[in-house]
């Protein structure tokens, strides 16, 4: 396969999306999502552009599914380019005294262990020249923010570690810091905000993808 290729997980809506068709010409998009119907309409958008994806409709906290999905890259291809993480969790807004446990557990699965295991598996994929990219909304410290604030900022300082320990060998490791956008996550966050000031996903897209790629 003379074409790059690039796993995108959480890649069904919001900035995953938009970024998997800002990379659709010049790189199979394999995307990873829970949502078999968004992942679809994720593809027709993708061939409109003329590229082309595989769908695998996964749940990324599932550790034996995402073994069998890196195998069969491996199987498939033999090795990945580019790894993008944007599935993220994002529990209901609460103080720290009421923080619920089925919350807590949710957002520590998607957001701190999933990542944990998908860099081991990943890694050999991306070998030395490939490029896994995280994407960081520092919240850690704000109010309300606990349960999220909390399982980010430990999935950033595992990607901190292993872009620290890569530095001088590869694979590159980038952690990038989007502009706030119109997403479904934000609106969980800030129902009600005026959206017209929020940069839109397309745009963003196209303004990470040099730093991304690059």
């Amino acid at each position: 396969m003379t074409q790059k290729l690039a796993l995108i997980t959480g890649a069904s809506r919001g900035l995953g999306a938009a970024l998997a068709e800002a990379l659709a010409p010049t790189h199979h998009i394999v995307a990873v999502a829970r949502t078999t119907g968004a992942l679809e309409e994720l593809d027709d958008r993708i061939k409109a552009l003329g590229g082309s994806a595989t769908l695998a409709p996964m749940d990324i906290t599932q550790t034996a599914a995402m073994a069998t999905l890196c195998r069969g890259i491996h199987d498939r291809w033999g090795q990945l380019d580019l790894w993008l993480h944007s599935a993220i969790h994002a529990a209901p807004l609460s103080p720290a005294p009421s923080v619920g446990e089925k919350d807590w557990s949710k957002s520590i699965a998607v957001n701190a262990t999933a990542p944990s295991i998908l860099i081991p598996y990943i890694a050999p994929l991306l070998g030395l020249s490939g490029r896994a990219v995280f994407f960081d909304d520092p919240r850690a410290g704000e109010k309300f923010f606990g349960t999220y604030g909390a399982s980010k900022a430990a999935q950033m300082a595992l990607a901190r570690s292993w872009q620290a320990e890569t530095a001088n060998t590869g694979p590159v490791v980038k952690i990038l810091e989007p502009r706030p956008m119109p997403t479904a996550l934000r609106a969980r966050f800030f129902p009600g905000e005026d959206r017209a000031p929020l940069a839109d996903i397309h745009d963003e897209a196209a303004r990470l993808l040099p730093e991304i790629t690059g």
